[in-house]
C-alpha cells in the first residue's frame, strides 16, 4: 500500500470510530496554507475535539508505532491549526470546557483488520 493509501484508510476508520464513541465528525481534512488538521469533532459531552490521525500498514514486524510519527513539531503544527481554526469559530468553543487535542494510532494489518488506539487531550 502507498503511504496515501494508508493515510485515507486511516481517516476512515478514524472517523467510524469516532461516530461509533458518539463523536459527530464537522470536517475532515481542514487545510490553511499552514497546516492542516485530519478530523475535527464534537465529542459526546460537546467539547470541539481538534484529531490527528497516524496510521501505518503493518508488512512486517517492526519496533514503529505510528505514535512514534506524532513529533513535537507536528504537535505545533496541529496546535496552531486548532488556535486559528477555533478563533475564526467561536461560536463552536464553550468557554467552559474550550477544545482539545487527540491523536487516533491505526495499525493497519494486509487482511484489513485495524487496531485503533485513541488519546485524548494530548
Amino acid at each position: 500500500m502507498k503511504k496515501a493509501e494508508i493515510g485515507k484508510i486511516g481517516e476512515e476508520k478514524a472517523s467510524a470510530y469516532l461516530i461509533n464513541k458518539g463523536y459527530v465528525v464537522l470536517l475532515k481534512n481542514y487545510r490553511e496554507k499552514f497546516g492542516e488538521i485530519d478530523i475535527i469533532a464534537r465529542a459526546s459531552d460537546q467539547i470541539l475535539v481538534f484529531i490527528e490521525v497516524k496510521a501505518i500498514a503493518i508488512n512486517e514486524i517492526g519496533i514503529l508505532k505510528p505514535e512514534d510519527n506524532f513529533t513535537t513539531q507536528k504537535y505545533r503544527k496541529v496546535k496552531r491549526m486548532a488556535e486559528f481554526y477555533a478563533a475564526a469559530h467561536p461560536e463552536l468553543i464553550d468557554e467552559e470546557m474550550g477544545w482539545r487535542i487527540d491523536l487516533i494510532a491505526i495499525e493497519i494489518s494486509l487482511n484489513g483488520a485495524c487496531a485503533i488506539r485513541h488519546y485524548e487531550n494530548i
